[in-house]
């Protein structure tokens, strides 16, 4: 009789904690189901195949146990590295080497894993504590070297520390002296010539814009709209495709992390996370040009720069279908900029048919429901091309660096935090290797000339936009026909995000956006990074009104504990690099937190914006954003805080120093427990200024135009503040100090 077994049915049980010395582990009991039935004579017992009927079955159960690291020292994260694969956490190695560099340098990582864990003579590994036997040695040695292949594999960037290479050469000597002429040291040979062959890690010349890149005798220049209408859409979108993807391609997912990149803007970090700064840099040439190609030639009649704004919506829709989500984003963040949107005869000279595709093409990026369309567009068919708006993730990780603990209870690393942040790395590495199947041939004719535009300052966008439109006035467009044309358009792009233009009152009415005197809340973006000048701060911000928190969570802002602020952006009212994050963790270019650094594209560790730059999603929480353990319980909120929006007895607002412009904030995560000390200590260390000088400020938060809230010495923030107005906050320095 021959027995049949098959596996019918695999639950989990969730099996509590472990605790070890300087380790914390979740454990889960796998519980699999196995049917074992005598096959012989199936059909006569009326069964097909080798389905047998209930009652001729024997069910068995197989338990196993699954045990995942939740915290530990870093001694142990090290030594799970080794243990992982037998306590059945497959993933444990490539999460850590994803994530790591939040709390260890490579260096530290390599000299605990072969100096300590590593040393096949005197280990004190637990498998093969005593190495008595050439078995064990030979287990000690596998594993080892299935880490370090891991490593070399997912992580080689670790290893390039010009010009010393210490770490590789490291490496090198452990693997001459334990796994002689082994393949791995093959290859770290190779690597190391590689590196030495290479300058140090750089954009390639065709995706800078700055002047330093052009060739001998070459200048910057406006466009000629000739020039620019020679080019086919197709071709436009192909291209910027191609150097989208060349950039996203090399972006390294660890300088994503809101931990990391919210730290960009501290003045010894100028060089931290160059591959996210280079996509920054490429999203922001993009909306400059977009808006020095409408607005840079003074000539230009209303049909002809309407035609250059229709040009431009044909050239965004070929990239939907290429499914280059950043250029795509860059241009329609041009087209709802203030020079732009303000200019309500030219958009009345659009065909409704184009103005319609616009329409569709702005809904990808709502921020309806966490920016749940462009996220699911992102996703869908991944296995095609796909070049993702990277503010998106740089606010997610921000977002997670504000919400959740750097450690727990004990001063354990919290490496579920780690577990979290590596779904969002996991995205950034699949639609890399998405990236592979592209097949786009660069066209010098068209980079150059991209390379060539000198793009317009804010002011000068703004300037030349009011010529443009007072020119218009005179045209022979009745008055009854503009406003009728105003109405419609306002009202196909009502509930778009718009920008409020520099150094002028708000505008009553725009044709492609909503209000335009409020700025926006989550989901503005700041950069630093956006404006080449190291003067400005200040980026373009999308408006959202305080009724609304959907718009306060943007699909890229991310940890607690970081504050936030707004990429800078050279286009006045370009939403350059938006990710909206709920700290300063969540923006490309600036500290920890959503603001302009997560969330938009920033990198404060805050909420919605990113602290600096594009997407300022710089570093996680900085520590100082920290809440102290008693007031933030050590498991993960259910909900995390988002800017604009109390809930679960926290929420994250945004300070900005007195006499900065308001859109250069910082997010940092508040709770019930929090009181004016606390908070104004963490939004000094968040402004890189001395904590210890918290006496000499008070915080107030902004009501309107006219009105503020000022808090009494040791009032509670959370509960003090009015949370029916966006929650937004100014640090300035007492009256008395500054008499």
């Amino acid at each position: 009789m021959k027995l049949l077994w098959r596996a019918k049915m695999t639950t989990f049980q969730d099996g509590g904690e472990e605790v070890e010395d300087g380790a914390v582990y979740n454990v889960t009991l796998k519980k699999v189901q196995i049917q074992q039935a005598a096959n012989k004579g199936a059909r006569w017992l009326g069964g097909e195949g080798d389905q047998l009927p209930p009652e001729h079955t024997v069910r068995q159960y197989e338990t196993s146990k699954i045990r995942a690291i939740k915290a530990g020292t870093l001694e142990k994260l090290v030594e799970n590295l080794l243990t992982a694969f037998g306590d059945a956490d497959f993933s444990y190695i490539s999460i850590f080497l994803a994530t790591y560099r939040a709390f260890a340098s490579p260096r530290a990582v390599l000299e605990l894993l072969l100096d300590r864990f590593g040393n096949l003579e005197t280990s004190s590994h637990g498998e093969v504590a005593n190495l008595n036997s050439l078995e064990s040695e030979m287990v000690l040695r596998a594993e080892i070297a299935s880490v370090l292949r891991a490593w070399l594999d997912q992580c080689s960037e670790d290893f390039r520390e010009p010009p010393d290479y210490m770490c590789l050469l490291k490496l090198l000597d452990y693997l001459k002296n334990n796994m002689p002429n082994s393949d791995m040291e093959s290859r770290v040979q190779n690597l190391l010539k590689q590196f030495q062959n290479q300058e140090v890690e750089a954009v390639d010349g065709f995706c800078s814009t700055s002047s330093s890149d052009l060739v001998d005798g070459e200048e910057l220049e406006i466009s000629n709209p000739e020039e620019f209408s020679s080019f086919q859409d197709h071709v436009v979108a192909e291209q910027l495709t191609y150097m989208d993807v060349m950039l996203f391609r090399r972006v390294v997912p660890y300088h994503c992390l809101g931990s990391i990149w919210s730290q960009r803007d501290k003045k010894e970090n100028k060089n931290l996370a160059p591959t996210v700064r280079a996509t920054i840099t490429q999203f922001n040439a993009v909306t400059k040009c977009v808006i020095s190609t409408i607005l840079g030639t003074r000539e230009l009649k209303i049909q002809q720069r309407a035609k250059i704004i229709e040009k431009w919506i044909h050239i965004a829709h070929e990239c939907r279908i290429l499914k280059n989500f950043s250029s795509l984003r860059a241009i329609i963040s041009a087209l709802q900029s203030n020079s732009i949107y303000r200019l309500k005869t030219t958009w009345m000279c659009v065909s409704k048919d184009i103005l319609l595709m616009y329409e569709e093409l702005s809904e990808i990026f709502s921020d309806h429901d966490n920016y749940l369309t462009s996220r699911e567009l992102l996703m869908k068919g991944v296995m095609q091309g796909t070049v993702p708006y990277l503010g998106t993730f740089l606010t997610d990780l921000i977002m997670l660096d504000t919400a959740l603990q750097d450690y727990v209870e004990g001063g354990l690393i919290n490496f579920e935090k780690r577990r979290r942040e590596f779904e969002v790395i996991a995205q950034i590495k699949l639609l890399q290797s998405s990236c592979n199947s592209y097949c786009l041939i660069p066209d010098q004719k068209f980079i150059q000339w991209f390379r060539r535009q000198r793009h317009l300052t804010e002011e000068e966008s703004y300037k030349l936009s009011r010529e443009a439109e007072a020119a218009a006035d005179t045209n022979i467009l009745s008055p009854k026909s503009q406003k009728s044309m105003v109405k419609r358009i306002s009202t196909l792009f009502l509930g778009t995000d718009v920008f409020t233009p520099p150094k002028e009152p708000p505008l009553k009415s725009s044709p492609v956006g909503g209000s335009s005197g409020e700025s926006t809340d989550s989901a503005s973006v700041s950069s630093c990074e956006f404006n080449h000048s190291e003067t400005e701060d200040v980026c373009v911000t999308p408006v959202s009104s305080p009724e609304d928190p959907l718009k306060k969570i943007s699909g890229y802002s991310c940890s607690p504990d970081s504050s936030m602020s707004t990429p800078s952006s050279g286009v006045s009212s370009s939403p350059s690099f938006l990710l909206a994050s709920n700290d300063d963790k969540s923006s490309v270019g600036s500290d920890k937190g959503y603001d302009s650094d997560k969330g938009s594209i920033s990198s404060d560790k805050g909420s919605g914006s990113s602290k600096g730059s594009v997407f300022d999603a710089g570093s996680g929480l900085d520590s100082g954003s920290i809440p102290s353990r008693d007031s933030v319980p050590s498991c993960a909120p259910r909900v995390l805080p988002v800017y604009n929006r109390q809930s679960e007895g926290s929420c994250i607002i945004r300070v900005s120093m007195d006499g900065l412009h308001a859109s250069v904030y910082k997010s940092i995560l508040i709770t019930n427990q929090d009181r004016i000390p606390d908070v104004t200590q963490r939004a000094l260390l968040k402004h890189n200024l001395e904590p210890d000088a918290v006496e000499d400020y008070e915080l107030v938060q902004v009501i309107s135009e006219d009105k503020e809230l000022v808090f009494p010495r040791d009032a509670n923030v959370f509960y003090g503040m009015n949370s029916h107005v966006n929650f937004d906050f100014i640090l300035r320095k007492k009256a008395e100090l500054l008499g």
